[in-house]
Order: C-alpha cells, then sequence, then structure tokens
C-alpha cells in the first residue's frame, strides 16, 4: 500500500521547516481557522460532566439523533439511528464501508481526478479501482456515459465527492441526474457519496445524490466536521446507509477502534445542532481567498486554471514544464514538479499523479491571503526558471 501523498509532502514540509527552510505548506486540505469557541465550550463543559467513558460503538444516540436533523435539514435525506455510524473522521467511514462490502476482484467505479486515499483502501479491500478520468477541459467531472461504459458484471460500488478533492469541481443536479440515470440500470451497485466539503460551496445549495428516488435505498453519504468547522484535529466523520450497510460498518469498526472520542461526539452534538450559518464566515474567506488565487494563478505563462466552485483547491493542468529543466532538475512529471518546487520555491504542493491525473498539481488555499500571494509568487518563478 502506497503511503498518502497528501501526508508524505506534509511530512516533507515539516522536515525542511525544522531545518530552518521558509516552506510555505499548500500540500494539506487543512482549514488554517480554529474551531469555533460554541464547539469548544461544549467539549468543556462533557469533560467537566465526566464524558470520559466507552460510548456505543456507533456513537451516542444524541449525536446519531443530531446527524439525522441535519441532513434532513440541510440535504433533504431521511435516516434513522440505525442507518448512521460515527467514526475518527469519513476517512474511516470509507475504510470501514469499503472493507465490509467489497470483495476480492471487485471493481469500484472512481471518477478521477479523486481523493488520494479512495484507491488504496479499494486495493486494500482486494477490490479494483477503475477509474474514469475527467481533465480540465471537462471541469473535472466524469459524464454518465463515462459511467455507463465502465460498468461490467464485477462492479460493486461507485464512488465518488462533490464538492471534488482535489479539484474543487461541483456537479449540478441535472449532471447527477444523468449519472444517477445510468446506475439505476444496475440495481447490484453501491453508490458512495463523499461529502466532506459539502458547505464549501460558492455555487449555491448543495445536491445530494442519495435524494434520488431510483437509488436512495443503495445510496451511502459520507460527511464529517473537519472542513467546514475546522475540526481536523478533533476526528470526527460519519456515515449514512441503508441499515444492513451501516450494521456491517458498525461491526468493522468494533473490531478495528471501537467509537471515536466521546469528546469529541458531544462537540459534535453541538457543531450540528446549531447548523451551517454558524460558519459562514469562514466559507465567504475561502471565497476570497479562491479569487486572489484564481487572479494570480491566471498570471502565470503555460498552465491551465479553471475556476473552481467548492472545497479548497485548485488542480492547474501544467504539462507545458514537464520536459524542462532548471539547475539539476529535470521535470520529467508531476512528481519531480513538486519536489522542485518544494525545493526551490518552498513551497510545498502535491502530485496530480496522487490523484490519478498525470500533468496536474494540486494547491491547497485554506491559508492566509499573505501566504496564498508569496506561494503564487515564488511558484511563478520557478516555473518561469524552467527551459
Amino acid at each position: 500500500m502506497a503511503e498518502s501523498e497528501t501526508l508524505a509532502m506534509a511530512r516533507l514540509s515539516r522536515e525542511l521547516k525544522a531545518q530552518g527552510k521558509d516552506i510555505i505548506n499548500l500540500s494539506l486540505g487543512e482549514p488554517d481557522f480554529d474551531t469555533p469557541d460554541y464547539i469548544k465550550q461544549a467539549a468543556k463543559e462533557a469533560i467537566d460532566q465526566n464524558f470520559s467513558h466507552y460510548t456505543p460503538v456507533a456513537g451516542y444516540d444524541e449525536l446519531l439523533d443530531a446527524i439525522c436533523l441535519k441532513l434532513k435539514r440541510d440535504n433533504n435525506l431521511d435516516f434513522k439511528r440505525s442507518n448512521i455510524m460515527v467514526s475518527t473522521g469519513a476517512k474511516q467511514c470509507i475504510a470501514n464501508l469499503v472493507m465490509a462490502c467489497v470483495d476480492d476482484e471487485d471493481e469500484v467505479i472512481v471518477p478521477a481526478p479523486y481523493w488520494v486515499s479512495y484507491r488504496e483502501i479499494i486495493k486494500m479491500a482486494g477490490g479494483t479501482p477503475v477509474e474514469v478520468l475527467a481533465g480540465i477541459d471537462k471541469d473535472f467531472k466524469v459524464t454518465a456515459d463515462q459511467v455507463e461504459k465502465a460498468i461490467t458484471s464485477k462492479t460493486k460500488m461507485f464512488m465518488f465527492s462533490s464538492p471534488c478533492n482535489p479539484t474543487g469541481s461541483v456537479y449540478s443536479y441535472a449532471e447527477l441526474e444523468s449519472i444517477v440515470n445510468v446506475l439505476a440500470k444496475y440495481p447490484d451497485i453501491i453508490v458512495v457519496s463523499d461529502e466532506i466539503y459539502e458547505l464549501i460551496n460558492f455555487v449555491g445549495g448543495h445536491v445530494s445524490i442519495g435524494t434520488f428516488e431510483a437509488i436512495k435505498n443503495r445510496t451511502v453519504t459520507i460527511n464529517g466536521l473537519s472542513k467546514a468547522f475546522a475540526m481536523t484535529g478533533w476526528r470526527l466523520g460519519y456515515l449514512a446507509a441503508p441499515e444492513e450497510i451501516a450494521k456491517a460498518c458498525i461491526k468493522m469498526q468494533g473490531q478495528f477502534t471501537s467509537a471515536t472520542c466521546s469528546i469529541a461526539q458531544r462537540a459534535a452534538i453541538v457543531a450540528l445542532t446549531n447548523g451551517p450559518e454558524k460558519v459562514a464566515s469562514m466559507v465567504e474567506a475561502f471565497k476570497k481567498r479562491k479569487e486572489l488565487a484564481h487572479r494570480l494563478l491566471c498570471d502565470i505563462p503555460n498552465i491551465i486554471v479553471n475556476n473552481p466552485q467548492g472545497a479548497f483547491y485548485f488542480f492547474p493542468e501544467v504539462s507545458k514544464y514537464m520536459g524542462k529543466s532548471f539547475s539539476s532538475y529535470h521535470i520529467k512529471n508531476s512528481d519531480d514538479l513538486s519536489m522542485y518546487l518544494i525545493h526551490e520555491a518552498n513551497v510545498s504542493t502535491v502530485p496530480g499523479s496522487a490523484f490519478g491525473a498525470e500533468n496536474y498539481i494540486r494547491l491547497s488555499y485554506a491559508t492566509s491571503e499573505d501566504l496564498i500571494a508569496k506561494a503564487i509568487e515564488r511558484i511563478k518563478i520557478a516555473l518561469l526558471n524552467l527551459k
């Protein structure tokens, strides 16, 4: 199993910083905001009230109720406690799900670019990731026709994210509807919707694929608190699924980690019950940063940049810099380019190969406007030095 490339670049950034290098880290998808005070207060109260014991594997009943409330209120999805599992982040939800449902030689269709861990989790379960690529010319969104062509007798699952990591692309209602019309013909395919960036959306209301009647009884919705609520270190994600799938995931979790942190769960109850308006200011800040980063990236010659509709990433196409050199660096692929940028420009990025899309790099703008401007200027100078 390969190491997570995003975590590898973050580790290298820390190592270079420890050596005294002035590294700007655009590799990790982590908001630079602190967790809101009302959530922290709930955690402090939970400690004082001695919520320090084991909880049910799936999570506190009050949290399961809060998740059901949130899914109905924000997503028009109807679930009961028995459909929900809480885990140590959306990543563990995905791992539990794939380990519970995917067998040897099962195929999982994954639109590319995709989040780095999808591929390795599928392989760990013995499955085969089937990558369906959409480039920047398609705004990184696969078509229904592409999905249908990828389906075989071995297809067990269709897994995607919207808003997407690494591209920031957001599927519209019409685009999802066309994909649903294909999936409706294949009733044995489990649909997995990773909605962790749901609230970081610059185009209006989020559409959950689980609201489509034709597939709602076999759709698994994944979400969590890390991104929108700035709670990455709290490690809390959740899954909403048909009851038999939820039970299988809970069984899997019970043998690996049991429940997630009791204090994080009590804080999550308050976060989800209060609703998304409490974190709207962070979303507005991300939007301003996106506009700044887009303007500056468009000033760099020989790269292609789209304008993402959500999340906090850019995924520029950089193929015109392949085959070029500077000093001892010769750029053959996106891995080479990312290593060149961290050592020569002191900016940490992630190569597109990590996301199933060579000739791209991922930049996170989940940092201050000053650091975004400084980082992109460094990238521009380093790229222009390549001849």
